[in-house]
């Protein structure tokens, strides 16, 4: 039995310092059933009525959308989840050695609010269901019982990530197990109620909305979890390859988003009001009889709290990333907190969810796109991380650069993520909060300006990493030549300075 096996239930003490070698004993088979239970909740079904409903899409090319979209971007989970394996420690923790253990804290801000809003989303949903619950029961929760709900599905998904990973990977096999096979049947027996006329009847597209849907599709699946996958990554054995990680997170992922996008986009032929329903929940359940509708609402809500639960945990990371005193578990209880509030405003004083959640989702993925697209080039170029360095945030650390930012890695992202905004228009319905200068272009019109964001922050640090190392390698030479070589005794040479060293000195001179 592995120590992750022997961790179940035991408090994981350790934050995000990187885990030893010899600890690295998981195996990539978790990976598996982690990203399988965190994406067969129902939020699937209703991005799947959005493709016909809102982005016009026949069947067929939903699919399309659903494999391209979903696949394609946890393709991106799994290569940087990648990082994990090679370092040994949070993603957004190794994102210090791209950014500086300064620069590092915009980034860390960005994704640690993307975790506290999907973690919001997923237990906002949840509570829909079991408040649901309790209206088919005859009860009806008021404020008072809603604000009760809240807190049980808070209190259940704050448990396991206080709890950390090994309980995590555990319990979310588990979940998808039992709550997998249920949503299974719920599934057929949704998919039996289609209009199959109709479907196959619906005109296609045109390629324009195509290429809208995937990047939708892919800014409400995996750009959500780009920060996590090394969280869960770090603790695989370090012989365990590279392209194993990726293909794994995508099928994991994959499985249940197709399968739900692909029911979603059924079910709104004869429902188009399920892609803009302020209770996603409800609205699926109405296509159920009466004997499934408690079954499927208890499934619901564990699908979403097994997905929150993972949000919840990354986000405790993100704040010891950042900088925060915290003990792991103390900074979960913190998230669980903010989580509460928001969930709340959402289902007692909004009573909306598609619209705040749509804006949510356009918001994030620009940030975090041209995060990924950065540390993601840092990635290829890279063959370890310093795990001191990780660490070290006093001046003079592998990773303190200049004032303890790279400025090179955070300009690239600020620059990256403000050009991505141009191309970006952010409202619901026939309100618009705010619209760039380039959004009536075919990048606006079609929703891709996280994908500006991320592929221009990739190649503009391609360029410029290169460049500065090759200056910092200069400098360093001239440093060395600059200064006299002493030998240690007579006749013996004097040593040279480490490359690596020289390089650092040269920098902060």
């Amino acid at each position: 039995m592995s120590r992750i096996a022997r961790g179940v239930g035991v408090i994981e003490t350790r934050g995000i310092e990187p885990v030893p070698e010899v600890e690295r004993t998981g195996s990539v088979a978790g990976l598996f059933w982690l990203w399988l239970a965190a994406n067969m909740g129902v939020l699937g079904i209703t991005l799947g009525a959005a493709l016909v409903a809102l982005v016009g899409l026949n069947i067929w090319q939903a699919l399309l959308v659903a494999v391209i979209g979903a696949g394609g971007s946890f393709a991106m989970v799994g290569w940087l989840s990648t990082s994990g394996k090679l370092g040994g420690a949070p993603g957004l923790t190794l994102s210090r050695a791209v950014f500086g253990v300064r620069g590092n804290w915009a980034p860390t801000l960005v994704g640690w609010l993307g975790f506290v809003g999907w973690e919001t989303v997923m237990c906002t949903t949840a509570a829909f269901a079991l408040v649901l619950v309790l209206h088919t029961v005859g009860i009806e929760a008021g404020a008072v019982g809603t604000v009760l709900v809240v807190l049980l599905v808070v209190a259940l998904a704050a448990a396991i990530g206080w709890f950390g990973h090994a309980t995590i990977l555990w319990i979310q096999k588990w979940l998808t197990v039992i709550f997998g096979a249920a949503t299974l049947v719920v599934v057929v027996f949704l998919a039996s109620t289609v209009d199959w006329a109709s479907a196959w009847s619906l005109p296609a597209a045109p390629l324009a909305a195509v290429v809208s849907g995937i990047g939708f599709i892919a800014a409400g699946t995996g750009i959500g979890w780009l920060a996590a996958g090394p969280d869960y990554a770090r603790y695989l054995a370090p012989s365990v390859r590279a392209r194993t990680i990726t293909v794994v997170t995508v099928v994991g992922a994959g499985i249940p988003l197709v399968l739900l996008i692909g029911l979603g986009a059924l079910m709104a032929i004869t429902d188009s009001s399920l892609a803009g329903a302020s209770d996603p929940v409800a609205a699926i359940g109405a296509a159920l009889p009466d004997w499934m509708l408690i079954p499927y609402l208890i499934t619901a809500a564990m699908g979403l709290i097994a997905a929150a639960d993972l949000s919840m945990y990354s986000s405790g990371l993100s704040l010891l990333a950042g900088g925060v005193p915290l003990r792991r578990t103390h900074a979960v209880l913190i998230d669980a907190a903010l989580i509460t509030v928001g969930s709340l405003y959402i289902t007692v004083v909004a009573q909306d969810f598609f619209g705040p959640f749509t804006t949510f989702l356009t918001l994030l993925a620009l940030p975090l796109s041209a995060w990924a697209g950065i540390f993601g080039m840092d990635l290829r170029r890279r063959s370890g991380y310093d795990p001191d360095a990780l660490l070290d945030t006093q001046p003079g650390g592998a990773y303190w650069f200049r004032g303890g930012v790279h400025w090179g890695a955070l300009g690239t992202w600020l620059a990256a993520t403000v050009f991505g905004l141009l191309f970006t228009r952010i409202g619901w319905g026939e309100q618009i909060w705010f619209a760039g200068p380039f959004v009536d272009n075919w990048i606006g019109q079609n929703s891709l300006g996280w994908l500006v964001a991320g592929l221009a922050a990739a190649a503009v640090y391609w360029v410029l990493e290169p460049l500065r190392h090759h200056q910092s390698v200069s400098a360093a030479r001239l440093l060395a030549d600059s200064e006299p070589h002493m030998p240690q005794s007579p006749g013996e040479p004097a040593h040279e300075a480490e490359p690596e060293a020289a390089i650092h000195l040269a920098e902060e001179k």
